[in-house]
């Protein structure tokens, strides 16, 4: 399958299953959780993994399969084809909100991002990317980020990280809510690297997120000239959790030598 068909294939199929996603509002959805109280999963992210794991192992059976509820494979290395999935990336908004929420998908080649999607399925936007194609939000192909500055950036965090806690020091990050234009918080990594790409955020920060999160992201960060890594400078982990930052290049060195400063372990 060429790439264009590939493509084609990847978008009907994310279609189907935010069709099913948005057809499961008139049913019950059970919720469960995870690793804490917060950290939920419905029936429905189980049913939409299956669904695209079951296309996958038929029209591609070689590549592997990186999702987020463990369905798939068990990847420890990037070699070959990678789909990496996460079929309702923002599951609490899902539950509480039916909105801001996202299926999430990243086609990787020998741990190389080939081609992203990012699907807002309640307002049917689907973002993608593909290498070196560029970047497009409902096929309109997106600009290069403007250059920009702090004080005229709106950077996505998370509330917590500008209070008391055990991960950074959050005397650092009340100067970043001070300094930056404004903050916004949508409780989706797809969306915020969605709107990172499409220009409606400037930086996009996280704690901790696992590859299935931003694998779809990072492709179509790249393709407009976004910076993205760990808060060490390293490049953004693909095979465990770990921080993340990803932001307009012209404010990505800025972010980490003034404003994100870890806690020591």
């Amino acid at each position: 399958m060429d790439q264009h068909a590939m493509d084609r294939y990847i978008k009907s199929m994310i279609k189907e299953a935010g069709h099913r996603i948005r057809n499961s509002f008139l049913s019950d959805i059970s919720v469960d959780t995870k690793a804490h109280a917060n950290d939920l999963v419905t029936n429905v992210d189980k049913e939409v993994e299956k669904f695209f794991i079951q296309n996958i192992r038929k029209d591609f059976p070689g590549h592997r399969v990186f999702g987020e509820e463990g369905f798939g494979d068990t990847i420890e290395e990037l070699s070959g084809t990678v789909w990496m999935l996460d079929p309702i990336d923002g599951t609490m908004n899902f539950v509480h909100q039916r909105r801001n929420f996202a299926i999430s998908l990243g086609i990787y080649e020998d741990g190389v991002g080939k081609m992203g999607y990012i699907y807002d399925v309640v307002n049917d936007d689907l973002y993608h990317a593909i290498a070196g194609g560029g970047a497009y939000y409902n096929d309109e192909r997106l600009q290069p980020l403007i250059e920009t500055d702090i004080s005229e950036s709106i950077i996505g965090m998370n509330a917590m990280w500008a209070t008391p806690n055990r991960h950074v020091e959050h005397e650092a990050t009340i100067r970043l809510v001070h300094d930056a234009r404004g903050m916004r918080s949508y409780g989706s990594a797809a969306l915020e690297l969605a709107y990172l790409a499409s220009g409606r955020i400037d930086a996009y920060i996280s704690m901790r997120l696992s590859p299935w999160d931003i694998a779809g992201g990072l492709v179509m960060a790249k393709e407009v000239g976004a910076v993205a890594s760990n808060f060490s400078g390293a490049a953004a982990n693909l095979l465990k959790s770990d921080t993340f930052v990803a932001a307009n290049p012209s404010i990505h060195g800025k972010l980490l030598q003034d404003y994100i400063k870890p806690k020591q372990a």
